[in-house]
């Protein structure tokens, strides 16, 4: 008598890899590109604009600085241990912009469904240039998840074609597999860093603080702010569940497969309701788009593109590509594989680091978000006078940033998936010392010199254009205000975070020199 449990297993995964047969990805190719010509179109449309007053010649940490750095300390293999094409073409302020804009147009090329391995390379070498000199503007984990999957693009993008379905060129099936091993480590890892890095991820209570606290709150998290403690905890538990069972879901048949990226996508759109997080989230959907074969996209994509779809041949698996396919894809197995190796004894470690990359082109990297959750909010608050600034009676007018809190009364703003890196950054310096922000100190030396391009990184100018006389910055303590008040938030000035300064004021030249911008200090 047979044993009727292999019979039950085996159709019990009929049922889960569901009708279809074999997986097919012509579909799945083109909407992934397009997506992710979407995120490179965000990428850099969100830095053309800030690129200049960010690492331009006259800007908080140019990058012509950082790259003189970097060439005297690295000599020769400054192209390997810092890879970016500045070290080629220059790093003039005509350069950047042009090559960001370059950027830009090649996005909006793939976007548009236009998409080969030559322009995915492009943009990778492109932006990887960005990531590589921008300093703290590119210190954080989504512009490495950036790069990570702009390389694997290469790869699943065709050799030449530019058409959306090129026949006779199945779509690399083991890309696929890479994208979703890329996305089990985003949020697992993104899991296991809260569990062990805060204990309010284990007491249910995160969420009690995390919307008023988080980078660059919008409206809507002042209503998830003041929801019931047991709705914010459930909040919690959700979290738990996405980031640390469903990731395990990317690797089964296709209905849990299809299943688990649905759940990744629907709450990284959670995630969007509630805050600003760049364009971090939306990036995590396009690559839990990898979980869909075509199976779901005949479904809903018009009749023409099935049928060309359908006169793709091969699934996509081993046998079915070309032999140049078939050397790159193992060679590129082998190369995430080992790079892997680093990445998952940190995954696994009880001392887990996140957002960290092991070389320096960021193939393979760690990820994680929000370890530790702040418990009050503490904003830097920027502030100018035309007066004495030792006159007690000095009328001291803010610089408002264009998103995170400054005037109590101003709503939050809707951003995402637009990026306004000063915001970032000054919502780091208000719980950090001033001596791991030292671009502020530019900052505020250009304010005073009166420099336009600087001005454009904030909301409208107080001073309508003319320099201020002083310069000083305040920390304070924000709040979401309480239910029925006219403003959104309430605060409190917790003391002084740099003293106000004057261009007369003979520590400027020494602080300068030291961080090896212009040293020049007009008079006027």
């Amino acid at each position: 008598m047979a044993d009727p449990i292999p019979d039950a297993a085996r159709a019990a995964w009929r049922w889960l890899e569901g009708p279809g047969g074999p997986p097919r990805y012509a579909l799945s190719r083109t909407v992934f590109l397009r997506c992710f010509g979407f995120i490179y179109v965000i990428a850099f449309g969100s830095l053309l604009g800030q690129l200049l007053p960010l690492l331009g010649h006259d800007g908080l940490l140019p990058i012509d600085i950082a790259m003189r750095r970097g060439h005297a300390a690295l000599g020769a293999s400054g192209l390997y241990e810092a890879p970016t094409l500045f070290w080629l073409l220059g790093s003039s302020d005509t350069v950047l912009w042009w090559t960001c804009l370059l950027g830009l147009a090649l996005a909006v090329v793939v976007m548009l469904g236009r998409a080969n391995a030559v322009i995915m390379a492009a943009l990778w070498a492109l932006y990887l240039s960005f990531v590589t000199v921008g300093q703290q503007w590119f210190a954080f984990g989504w512009e490495s998840q950036l790069c990570e999957m702009g390389f694997l693009a290469i790869f699943l993008a065709p050799p030449w074609s530019l058409r959306p379905i090129p026949a006779g060129d199945p779509p690399p099936a083991p890309v696929f597999w890479l994208y979703r091993w890329l996305l089990f480590r985003i949020m697992l890892g993104a899991g296991l860093i809260k569990l062990r890095g805060d204990p309010c991820w284990v007491h249910l209570t995160c969420l009690d603080t995390f919307y008023e606290t988080q980078p660059v709150p919008n409206p809507i998290a002042w209503y998830l702010d003041h929801a019931p403690h047991g709705f914010l905890a459930a909040g919690v538990l959700v979290n738990h569940f996405v980031e640390i069972v469903a990731p395990f879901m990317v690797f089964g048949p296709r209905r849990v497969r299809h299943t688990g990226g649905a759940i990744q996508i629907a709450f990284q759109a959670m995630l969007v309701v509630g805050g600003n997080l760049s364009f971090l989230n939306w990036m995590t959907a396009v690559n839990a788009l990898a979980c869909f074969d075509d199976t779901l996209w005949e479904r809903v994509l018009p009749k023409r593109m099935v049928r060309r779809a359908m006169s793709v041949r091969g699934d996509g698996k081993w046998g079915a590509l070309s032999l140049p396919r078939r050397v790159f894809g193992g060679g590129l197995l082998a190369v995430i594989g080992a790079l892997s190796i680093p990445v998952v004894v940190n995954l696994i470690s009880p001392e887990q680091v996140m957002n960290t990359s092991f070389e320096p082109f960021r193939l393979v990297n760690s990820y994680g978000a929000f370890g530790s959750v702040g418990k009050q909010r503490l904003e830097i608050v920027i502030e100018g006078t035309l007066d004495d600034p030792d006159d007690p009676h000095a009328a001291w007018r803010e610089y408002p940033f264009r998103c995170i809190p400054g005037d109590p009364d101003r709503r939050p703003c809707f951003l995402s998936p637009w990026h306004y890196r000063l915001d970032w950054l000054a919502w780091f310096a208000g719980f950090q010392d001033l001596d791991q922000h030292p671009w502020l100190v530019h900052l505020v030396y250009q304010l005073l010199t009166g420099n336009p391009r600087i001005r454009t990184l904030l909301a409208p100018d107080p001073f309508d254009g003319e320099a201020p006389r002083s310069v000083r910055i305040e920390r304070y303590r924000y709040a979401f205000s309480a239910p029925g008040s006219d403003a959104w938030w309430t605060r409190e000035r917790v003391g002084p975070y740099l003293q106000p300064l004057t261009l007369q004021d003979p520590r400027w030249k020494t602080v300068l020199e030291r961080s090896g911008w212009p040293a020049e200090v007009p008079n006027r």
